[in-house]
């Protein structure tokens, strides 16, 4: 037990320093949007480049890991849908919406750290290859699902064109196409520009979860209390249940199939109330789900980890 405790609460001690040091100690909302704007556009796409470009993409490229958690994120996604539709009577726009926070598990912020405790830094090839299809996979199910539920407004391409266009100037997706393109073109690398890069690589995760601490703090619970618990029990223990199911059916490695699990496992992430937003669709559905998840994710992590032992 203390040995779990030792690899979840840490991360999640430092997330609830983030949302005290705004809830009680006047740490400014301005300064919690300007840290989120280090980690995301600068910190986190610099790790992700010095991680990608030294992955091994045969080995950890590997199309039973990415069946597994996209096989769970998708039944995620569809019975967020349904659920949504025929168990609590939401519009189809809505139901895409929940179904999307299904899908859209905080795999960076959340997997990524409590990964590398589990099971040390070594480990993380397998949460690499997930998080660098991560954005385009998910919201390209949402999109397209969107598009149809609506039937109107800019139209399906045009909606695309965009979205493509501002996921392809998105610092995270740039860190990792930089990643890949020295990783594919052998592209040597200066050893001072590797060893500044590791600086700032080393400050993204404890950086980035104490601003998440801070962004929890806007996401209050209010209402549709049924829908939110529903979809939480979705995020949290069917997507990395049929993750498990199909690892182990593929019979996936214990290097890639713990990390996987785990991954699917973990609390909608912030885009799934971003994805609402750009809609204006269960915005308040999408928020809460956020807050609970993640705090109930100290509870079925360590359920999860004890199951993968």
């Amino acid at each position: 037990m203390q040995d779990l405790l030792n690899v979840i609460l840490p991360v999640f001690l430092v997330i609830g320093f983030g949302y005290l040091a705004v809830w009680k100690f006047n740490f400014s909302a301005s300064g919690i949007d300007g840290l989120m704007v280090f980690t995301q556009k600068f910190a986190i796409p610099v790790l992700l480049f010095r991680a990608i470009s030294g992955l091994d993409l045969g080995q950890n490229f590997d199309l039973a890991l990415l069946a597994s958690f996209y096989g769970g994120a998708v039944a995620g996604f569809f019975a967020g849908l349904f659920g949504a539709r025929f168990l609590f009577a939401r519009p189809w726009p809505d139901s895409v919406a929940i179904g999307f926070i299904g899908l859209f598990s905080n795999s960076l912020l959340l997997g990524l750290p409590i990964s590398e405790r589990a099971w040390g830094p070594d480990a993380l090839g397998a949460n690499y290859a997930i998080i660098a299809i991560h954005s385009p996979f998910c919201y390209g199910i949402g999109i397209t699902a969107m598009e149809i539920a609506r039937a109107h407004g800019a139209g399906f391409a045009r909606t695309c064109a965009k979205v493509l266009r501002a996921m392809f100037t998105n610092a995270l997706i740039l860190g990792i196409l930089a990643g890949f393109a020295v990783n594919i073109g052998k592209i040597p690398v200066p050893e001072v520009v590797t060893s500044a890069a590791d600086l700032v690589a080393r400050a993204a995760l404890p950086a980035a979860l104490f601003g998440l601490g801070g962004v929890l703090l806007r996401y209050r619970p209010e209402g549709d209390l049924r829908t939110i618990l529903f979809i939480v029990t979705v995020s949290l223990l069917l997507h990395p249940a049929i993750t498990f199911a199909i690892g182990r059916a593929a019979d996936l490695p214990q290097d890639s199939f713990r990390p996987a699990v785990l991954t699917a496992a973990m609390a909608p992430g912030i885009n799934a109330y971003v994805f609402a937003s750009i809609y204006g669709v269960a915005r308040r559905v999408a928020a809460s789900a956020v807050l609970i998840g993640t705090a109930a994710t100290i509870v079925t992590a360590w359920g999860w980890l004890l199951v993968l032992g």
